[in-house]
């Protein structure tokens, strides 16, 4: 991918995940049992081509950073290939960033360095499977000064994201934040193109959009609202359909998955779709690899088959992360990171566990989020009697239970690892 250079926004905070976003930013939360959410658009940048990527950080970072310097090396002895964490600096004036555009403005130093013809400004905090390759070729091949990619929604479905307007060329012609009339297709008026938040632009167009942006004290200097919102009044801004690409390996159920996974609802649930038995998303496609952490412990383990005690480690539709013991327990329909203990005679049924987690004797827990590191204890009943778990826990707007380790009490110091 000669002549660009691709920067990952990674600073989120990510307020609506709270409290598994307490700890560390949204890019860094675990998913699927081995990943965080940086992972997917790393995998997607790199299984692409793109070998010069910044990912530019700011809130609760530590962990992130670890994360990529960590299990994201790539040549290590070429100059021109690497993915560089960018830490969060008041390059530009007495503030740390103040949004997503601001966030690149005060790294223009670094950008420079590279000399771009093109660079792809990406979020780090959606899960999918892109060829991006394929976007850079159109935005080329038509001449765009912007290209935004954007997915194919029901249009009744729409207005909770940034909707955009094109016409029968894919010329962007407004784009709407959150409305309640979302505008159709020319070709099917009832679907409607979101931004993805992905966006490849001209190195000038972008240097004149952060500038203009700047220089405007009002502005929230957030690339959906101040940028994008007008940047068709100025520019060539085309629509990139990811609908109209499979990845290499991938079958037509993957087509146009894409999942925002900015709340906990959303987040549980794009957990969930991976313990289908056909899920849209395949982890499993060595063609186009989705690279997570890769412990060095121990493979995951089941122990004890006493059947007619019960006491039968055992998971059902279920993904069990390395290193992982299920001692006498049973998992259904459960995303188990990896390091967790589950003993004897608990159940854990349509939950997301994160690494480190001990079920005790006897737990049982249902349609809950729980954090690293939680101890539940032996006899734990938990996602059975909502008014309960309400005076108790974090509860989401779908009834979704979320168990830190201070809902019980529970001191950092069962991290070993020392971070989020």
């Amino acid at each position: 991918m000669q002549g660009t250079l691709a920067l990952v926004l990674a600073g989120g905070e990510g307020r609506r995940l709270h409290p598994i976003t307490k700890e560390r930013s949204k890019p860094a939360v675990h998913f699927g049992g081995r990943y965080r959410l940086v992972d997917f658009v790393l995998s997607n940048l790199v299984n692409s081509g793109f070998r010069q990527i910044l990912v530019l950080t700011q809130y609760r970072a530590t962990s992130l950073i670890r994360h990529v310097s960590r299990w994201w090396p790539l040549a290590a002895n070429a100059a021109d290939e690497s993915i560089e964490v960018v830490p969060a600096s008041m390059n530009i004036g007495p503030t740390w960033f103040r949004g997503t555009a601001d966030a690149i403005w005060q790294n223009l130093d670094v950008l420079r360095g590279y000399h771009p013809t093109d660079v792809l400004v990406f979020g780090a905090d959606h899960v999918y499977k892109m060829n991006v390759a394929l976007m850079l070729d159109r935005h080329r091949a038509v001449g765009a000064d912007l290209t935004v990619s954007t997915v194919r929604v029901p249009r009744r479905e729409a207005s909770g994201f940034g909707c955009v307007a094109v016409d029968a060329d894919g010329w962007v012609t407004g784009f709407y934040e959150k409305p309640a009339d979302p505008p159709g297709l020319p070709d099917d008026p009832e679907q409607t193109l979101v931004s993805m938040g992905n966006y490849i632009f001209k190195t000038p167009a972008l240097l004149d959009e952060l500038r203009r942006n700047a220089a405007v004290e009002a502005s929230t200097h957030d690339f959906g609202r101040d940028i994008l919102s007008s940047a068709h009044e100025r520019l060539r801004v085309a629509a990139y359909d990811f609908s109209s690409q499979i990845c290499p390996g991938e079958s037509e159920r993957s087509r146009g998955y894409w999942r925002d996974v900015g709340t906990l609802d959303a987040f549980f649930e794009a957990n969930m779709d991976l313990v289908s038995v056909e899920p849209h998303l395949n982890l499993y496609n060595e063609r186009w690899q989705i690279r997570g952490a890769q412990p060095a412990v121990g493979p995951c383990k089941f122990v004890f088959a006493d059947e007619h005690g019960n006491r039968v480690g055992a998971a059902h539709d279920s993904i069990v992360g390395m290193g992982t013991i299920v001692s006498g327990a049973h998992l259904e329909r459960t995303v188990c990171s990896s390091q967790a203990r589950l003993h004897s005679y608990a159940e854990v049924e349509d939950s997301v566990l994160f690494p480190r987690v001990v079920v005790g004797r006897g737990a049982r827990i249902r349609r809950c989020i729980i954090e690293k590191g939680v101890h539940v204890p032996p006899g734990e009943v938990i996602g059975y009697d909502a008014d309960a778990d309400r005076s108790r826990f974090d509860v989401s707007e779908g009834g979704v239970v979320v168990v830190t380790r201070q809902h019980f009490g529970q001191s950092d110091e069962f991290d070993v690892e020392g971070t989020p």
